[in-house]
């Protein structure tokens, strides 16, 4: 049993990170301090000062951890990767998780290439961006490739010059082939001097050269040498176009608002390099209502910043960071750019008109999705909590895990267990029980069975020091059924010294979802709450999955009890002759012409098909599909 009492004690007066944990186990918040000793403590002081997320956590706190750190600035790492890591519950959580490409030029190399990239190198080369727009980005490196003919190939030159003829790109006009030994250096530098000025935004000077060699080329009659430069003089008057102008005396700068409603906010960032705004981008985040703007925007910097490949010179933002983690993160933001970065929230100026139009276009982006994001949250934590409500439940409901058990008049029974976080499937965490100890239909025992192997796996795990879905106890158990599937679950809960309320989730005579079994009575929710369309989802796909599984065993026997008697026809070819035909059916039917229309068989394999499947009556091959085994050629030709 964990004493957080007597662990408080044990604290140690350094900078690190915490994790706070819930009883299942399950990391709950991540926090870094100066001094974890004074920080952790904190929270199990008197709640009067503390603010309205902390004083609904800590009561969910039933242990926590630490990772002691040689600075301040090492937690703040530590905390940023840990946040991504667990994503809990009660963090601020940026939910775009992007790497943002670049366009990168091998300087480094004596013949560079120039192309597109995520990863940002310490390598001596050129990079621009990062670019927000990827569509705009290739249609860039697209344009430039075409104005400036640099090779895109991985050869190594010039240590392969001359080992191989120029390749198609070279015939086309899109490549000067240094391979072949045909430019020099120089001369080849000198195109991609021009392609890097191009980058840059240095149009006017390339468009002006490019008009005089297009002048000179349509005196001597070269019209169609000339005609190519018209239409590269067009594209570079297109892409500088697209680049809107932001501010001339910001030369590089990243301008961040949100909008925000209930848990939701809509951050919006303007990328500002050489002074044209190069791209925008919006990013979804949930925070807690009691948060405040600044604790919003802190968890922002943080979270995007200690991510992305590149800090700019400024960062301007709408609100002001928290007053004790603005030194940290400014002094972070520096060590990660290798210069000086400046934080700066404007008043007034025209930074601040910058920032105002970050918000005016957060607010439009959020007014159009905004009644969505709404919607979604009714459909999910709003559900949830009417849910709560309805059955009396005085702890909110986070996680909620579903039961149900399919078989074939007895056979093949099997259960499926599907988990919903904050009204949300969890893919990742649905778990499939083929039943062991229980022979014939009783849904009461197979039902015992699955909740005590899943109780089982969980304690082992727990006592192993382990984290996974297993350890996540649900805080409600949806049974697919009635009074019956209730009481078998309230029986293993019980047996294992747990307190989870069961509930049933009741179907009409039509298979329909109906109501709720609950505290020994039924109880009947409005078809139009949000709570009974989550409760008919979740029993729709409780049952899908154990109908899938089950239809799964039943294939695979079906399979097994044919094709798994034939000699000669191991699994490839089974698997084979399965994805040809579609059917055991279709195999049986199959000529040995057919047979061998399928890549992994031979003469003699069709052979042995044919004539095993010869052997068997129709009848007996539509009950193999079925899931009963079918006999053996021989067995039945005896």
């Amino acid at each position: 049993m964990f004493d957080i009492a007597a662990e408080l004690k044990k604290l140690p007066q350094k900078p690190g990170v915490y994790l706070m944990k819930n009883e299942a186990g399950e990391i709950i918040y991540v926090g870094k301090a100066i001094n974890l000793r004074n920080r952790v403590r904190q929270y199990f002081q008197s709640s009067k000062n503390q603010t309205p997320k902390t004083r609904t956590m800590v009561p969910h706190i039933k242990e926590f951890e630490y990772i002691v750190t040689d600075s301040e600035m090492e937690a703040l790492i530590l905390e940023c990767t840990l946040i991504k890591k667990y994503r809990p519950h009660y963090n601020i959580m940026l939910k775009d998780d992007k790497a943002y490409p670049y366009i990168k030029v091998t300087v480094q190399e004596d013949f560079p290439r120039i192309f597109t990239t995520r990863r940002r190198e310490k390598d001596k080369a050129k990079y621009y961006g990062p670019f927000t727009d990827v569509l705009a980005m290739r249609e860039t490196v697209e344009t430039l490739h075409k104005l400036f003919p640099i090779r895109k190939c991985k050869k190594k030159l010039p240590k392969e010059i001359g080992k191989e003829r120029p390749c198609l790109n070279h015939h086309i006009g899109q490549c000067l082939a240094p391979c072949s030994g045909q430019i020099s250096k120089e001369v080849y530098g000198a195109y991609v001097k021009d392609a890097m000025d191009f980058l840059e935004g240095k149009h006017e000077d390339i468009r002006k050269k490019m008009e005089q060699e297009m002048q000179e080329a349509a005196e001597r009659m070269e019209f169609e040498k000339a005609a190519g430069l018209r239409d590269k003089i067009l594209a570079i008057q297109s892409v500088a176009q697209k680049q809107k102008m932001a501010n001339m005396t910001l030369q590089e700068a990243d301008v961040v608002a949100f909008a925000r409603a209930f848990s939701q906010c809509l951050v919006q960032v303007f990328f500002i390099r050489d002074g044209k705004m190069t791209g925008r981008e919006n990013f979804h985040m949930t925070a807690p209502e009691e948060q405040s703007r600044s604790e919003v925007m802190t968890a922002f910097v943080e979270q995007f910043y200690s991510g992305t490949a590149h800090v700019p010179k400024e960062l301007i933002l709408q609100e002001a960071l928290m007053e004790e983690e603005a030194p940290l993160l400014e002094s972070y933001l520096t060590a990660r750019r290798g210069s000086k970065v400046t934080i700066t929230v404007p008043q007034k100026g025209e930074k601040q008109k910058l920032v105002e139009l970050a918000y005016k276009n957060a607010n439009l982006i959020f007014e159009q999705f905004g009644e969505k994001m709404k919607r979604e949250e009714m459909r999910t934590k709003g559900a949830m909590e009417e849910l709560r409500q309805t059955l009396g439940i005085l702890t909110p409901l986070h996680r909620v895990e579903a039961y149900d058990i399919s078989n074939t008049q007895g056979f093949d029974s099997v259960g499926s267990m599907v988990v919903f976080e904050d009204g949300k499937a969890k893919y990742s965490d649905y778990r499939k029980f083929k039943i062991k100890t229980v022979a014939g239909a009783n849904d009461y025992a197979s039902m015992q069975e699955v909740l005590t192997r899943r109780w089982n796996h969980a304690l082992r795990e727990k006592a192993e020091g382990k984290t996974s879905s297993f350890t996540r106890l649900p805080d409600l158990i949806l049974m697919d059924g009635g009074k019956i599937q209730v009481h078998a679950a309230e029986e293993i809960v019980a047996a294992f010294g747990m307190d989870i309320p069961v509930c049933g989730m009741v179907k009409d005579d039509r298979h329909r979802t109906r109501g709720l079994f609950f505290q020994n009575r039924e109880i009947t929710i409005p078809l139009t709450s949000e709570s009974f369309q989550l409760v008919t989802r979740i029993q729709d796909e409780v049952h899908r999955f154990a109908i899938t599984y089950h239809r799964k065993l039943r294939q695979q026997k079906a399979m097994h009890s044919a094709l798994d008697e034939i000699k000669g026809i191991g699994q490839v070819r089974r698997k084979a002759l399965m994805r040809h035909f579609g059917s055991v059916e279709k195999i049986a039917e199959a000529e040995v012409e057919d047979l061998l229309e399928v890549a992994e068989m031979n003469i003699p394999a069709a052979e042995a098909v044919y004539a095993f499947f010869h052997g068997i009556q129709q009848q007996q091959i539509a009950s193999a599909q079925s899931g009963n085994v079918l006999q053996t050629a021989g067995e039945e030709r005896a």
